[in-house]
């Protein structure tokens, strides 16, 4: 059968029988594979290397039959190894992978890739937020998703005003008018709209008062994120 070569990301491994493993990969160009991994648990398995978690590998597979094809080469390209170097940003890590798998079906766009290796990419870099990558990695997969809230005008129609506050109504995913003083000031907002822009997360860390925002606002993100996309 035609071998095919790609990059991918692994999403998660499964112990099969004595030695095997099956993984899921997350790809840019084949979408996302469930792959036999056959004698990788094994001491001196060639393709143990290349299956890390946290990496980025040149893979080499046959589709199969049904839903599971094999492994045949699997080979590190990038190692995004800081970041097991600080628990918090492992379990991130392990959170944002999981967030991922479970809202892509098995043939998601490319930007899902790209949305993944960005947030590896920051989770590697000390210096950026861990609360930032959070809420901008929600923000990012709710836009991907076509989930993305209205953060032009309020549930009247009208634009939001800068000297008004707001509360979020996460059914209608707007702002509604606050009679007294509302959780979202003009600041707050701001950021959620940069949150949900093409900005690099480098960029963002620049953005004074970044981090205190980002803070508060990852239980919203996450709330529009357990509303919306599967989980």
């Amino acid at each position: 059968m035609k071998q095919l070569v790609t990059k991918g990301i692994i999403l998660a491994r499964t112990n099969y029988s004595e030695a095997d493993r099956i993984i899921t990969v997350l790809t840019p160009d084949q979408g996302k594979l469930r792959l036999m991994a056959k004698g990788v648990r094994k001491p001196k398995s060639k393709l143990a290397g290349g299956i890390e978690l946290f990496s980025i590998s040149d893979i080499t597979f046959i589709r199969g039959k049904g839903d599971i094809g094999t492994l045949i080469s699997a080979r590190l390209h990038t190692h995004f190894g800081n970041i097991i170097k600080d628990i918090d940003r492992t379990m991130l890590g392990y959170d944002l992978i999981k967030q991922l798998n479970k809202a892509t079906e098995d043939e998601p766009e490319p930007a899902y890739f790209y949305l993944l290796e960005k947030a590896l990419q920051a989770l590697n870099t000390e210096h950026i937020y861990s609360d930032l990558i959070r809420a901008w990695f929600g923000a990012q997969l709710l836009e991907l998703s076509g989930h993305a809230p209205n953060l032009q005008t309020d549930t009247t129609g009208n634009k939001l005003a800068t000297g008004h506050t707001y509360n979020f109504s996460f059914e209608d995913m707007a702002f509604v008018p606050a009679t007294g003083n509302g959780r979202f000031n003009a600041g707050r907002i701001k950021v959620l709209r940069l949150l949900f822009s093409r900005n690099s997360l480098n960029a963002l860390q620049q953005i004074e008062g970044i981090e205190g925002h980002s803070t508060g606002l990852v239980p919203v993100i996450q709330t529009m994120h357990n509303t919306f996309i599967r989980t």
